[in-house]
């Protein structure tokens, strides 16, 4: 079963780039300038640029991950093997954090610069299939170049705040300009800018169940996984730090306690919708 997730990326996209383009027309209506738009989108795409280049070395550093032999955890390295192998792309980088929170990520510009870290406790807690199935899920984040969707996005996101907060400190200089237009415009754009963000980052994760359960031809292993995961994770959360909230949408699960109003800002969707799926992928 599929659920279009490539489409739903693309009209997510384009609602942020019609959101941008609205509050760029704004901004040019309001001070009669419209030069400033483009200083801010070219320093939202320097900072991208350097960040999507270096993202395996900034999301490793993050966790403070260090790289494994295949003597030291040959079945990591086996399962990783058969998979890349299978998909007929070149075996990863493989590294191992120093956490008992069970999670994973894979980053990397593209896959002959991927590298895929597991916690510890992850490799502790999980049985051979549901790593698999986990291992399955990260590599396909690379190979559907999610990285460069996410770096898109935040460049995106980043932009239209940024317009969003100049349009609010000097729009506000033509005397036509509606101060409580320029007002809800400045606060409300870049929230809806941060959820369709967080939309783009959710339906990515369903792409990547979906597309890593193909590789496995395994889905339950996957759900299994997932179900141990959640447990994991809400037993021990870690500490939301600036250092891990940026690499915190990269992991197969949500590494902060969240509730409440924070799911509606999580950059994953729920973890009982993404087993249902998969069983659902499987004929339950």
């Amino acid at each position: 079963m599929r659920h279009h997730n490539g489409l739903k990326t693309t009209l997510l996209f384009g609602a942020m780039w019609a959101l941008m383009l609205g509050i760029g027309a704004l901004v040019a209506n309001g001070t009669g300038r419209s030069a400033f738009i483009w200083v801010f989108a070219v320093i939202g795409l320097a900072t991208t640029f350097y960040g999507y280049w270096n993202s395996d070395k900034l999301a490793i550093r993050a966790m403070r991950a260090r790289p494994v032999s295949e003597a030291e955890a040959p079945g990591y390295h086996a399962i990783v093997r058969e998979l890349a192998t299978a998909a007929r792309q070149p075996m990863p980088r493989l590294y191992i954090a120093p956490t008992a929170q069970p999670n994973a990520f894979a980053t990397g510009r593209n896959p002959r610069n991927a590298a895929v870290c597991c916690t510890e406790g992850i490799l502790q807690m999980l049985e051979p299939r549901e790593l698999r199935g986990v291992l399955g899920h990260e590599l396909m984040h690379v190979y559907n170049r999610d990285i460069l969707t996410s770096s898109v996005a935040a460049a995106f996101a980043g932009v239209i705040t940024s317009v969003a907060q100049f349009m609010l400190f000097f729009g506000g200089r033509d005397r036509n300009a509606n101060p409580l237009a320029l007002l809800a415009t400045a606060l409300l754009a870049p929230i809806a800018a941060s959820l369709i963000q967080l939309a783009i980052s959710r339906t990515r994760e369903y792409d990547a169940d979906e597309d890593g359960a193909q590789l496995t031809g395994d889905p339950l292993a996957l759900a299994s996984a997932l179900r141990k995961i959640e447990a994991g994770t809400s037993a021990r959360p870690l500490q939301p730090t600036q250092r891990l909230e940026n690499v915190s949408h990269m992991m197969i699960a949500n590494p902060f306690r969240g509730g409440g109003a924070a799911r509606m800002f999580a950059t994953h969707p729920p973890m009982a919708e993404r087993i249902a799926r998969l069983e659902r992928l499987a004929g339950y």
